[in-house]
């Protein structure tokens, strides 16, 4: 059976299935802490609010969309393993997410490197 986080990280990804991150905003804890693996950290709902205005941008314009292939959890902890979509290919990546009375307190983001060509290829 899932548990309260695993509940609540799987209504994020409904959220941010239609593109408009500010929606997830209201998930946070005021005091919470975001961790992207891109732009960096992101401490109060106030902070994490304008990162997700950016991030309404930032992947429109950069052509780039996720989806979760799995989400985990239990009351207090969750995980989503997720691929990140955008004109260079896929890449796959795992979001870490701590929950305490029903908000996330703490989020972090890991992304797998771009691929590489072979040297020679």
């Amino acid at each position: 059976m899932a548990g309260a986080a695993r509940r609540l990280i799987e209504e994020f990804w409904r959220i941010q299935d239609d593109g408009d991150y500010r929606r997830l905003v209201p998930l946070f804890a005021e005091d919470a802490v975001l961790e992207d693996p891109v732009f960096g950290t992101f401490r109060g709902r106030t902070a994490i609010a304008d990162f997700m205005a950016r991030m309404v941008e930032e992947m429109r314009t950069r052509g780039v969309h996720f989806t979760a292939e799995e989400i985990q959890g239990d009351e207090r902890v969750a995980w989503a393993r997720w691929t990140m979509h955008g004109p260079a290919g896929p890449r796959p990546g795992v979001g870490i997410y701590l929950v305490e009375n029903g908000r996330l307190v703490y989020y972090r983001d890991y992304l797998d490197p771009p691929r590489r060509s072979a040297p020679g290829s």
